[in-house]
C-alpha cells in the first residue's frame, strides 16, 4: 500500500504556465491582437482552443469585433460553427453585437446562420434585423 495523498478529483493537474500562457491567448482573441494571435496558432496552439465556457478563439473575437483576427483564424482552420456550452455560435453572437463586419467574415468562413442556440437566424428575428432575416433565408 502506498502512502501517497490520493486525488480528490480526476482532473490532471493544470500547469500555472500553460494556464497563464492560454489566458494571454485568449485576452488576444478579445482584444484583437491579429498578428500574435496567428503567431501563435501558426506556433502550434489549437486554433479551436476553448476557454472553461467553451467559448472558442474564434467566439471572443467575433463577440468582440474584430474581424481581421476572425478572418486570420478561419484561414487557420478555425470551426465557424463551433458552438459555445450555451450552444451560442460565433455568428450568433456577431448578430447579437451588431458586428456586420465580422458577420461577413464568418459568412465568408463558412458559418452556418442555421447552427446553434439561438441560431444567428433565430437572434436576427430577435433583434428585428430583418435585413439579416432575408438573407439567412434565401441561402
Amino acid at each position: 500500500m502506498s502512502d501517497a495523498p490520493t486525488p480528490e478529483t480526476n482532473e490532471p493537474a493544470h500547469d500555472p504556465e500553460v494556464l497563464q500562457l492560454a489566458t494571454r491567448i485568449f485576452e488576444l482573441a478579445r482584444h484583437g491582437d491579429r498578428d500574435t494571435l496567428a503567431a501563435y496558432v501558426d506556433a502550434g496552439v489549437p486554433v479551436n482552443l476553448t476557454n472553461e465556457r467553451g467559448d472558442s478563439l474564434l467566439m471572443l473575437a467575433s463577440y468582440h469585433g474584430h474581424a481581421s483576427s476572425v478572418t486570420a483564424l478561419l484561414e487557420r482552420g478555425a470551426d465557424a460553427n463551433r458552438a459555445n456550452d450555451r450552444g451560442q455560435t460565433p455568428l450568433a453572437g456577431a448578430v447579437f453585437k451588431g458586428e456586420d463586419e465580422v458577420l461577413e467574415a464568418l459568412l465568408a468562413g463558412g458559418a452556418d446562420p442555421l447552427a446553434g442556440q439561438p441560431s444567428a437566424l433565430e437572434t436576427a428575428r430577435m433583434f428585428e434585423r430583418e435585413d439579416l432575416v432575408r438573407r439567412f433565408t434565401q441561402r
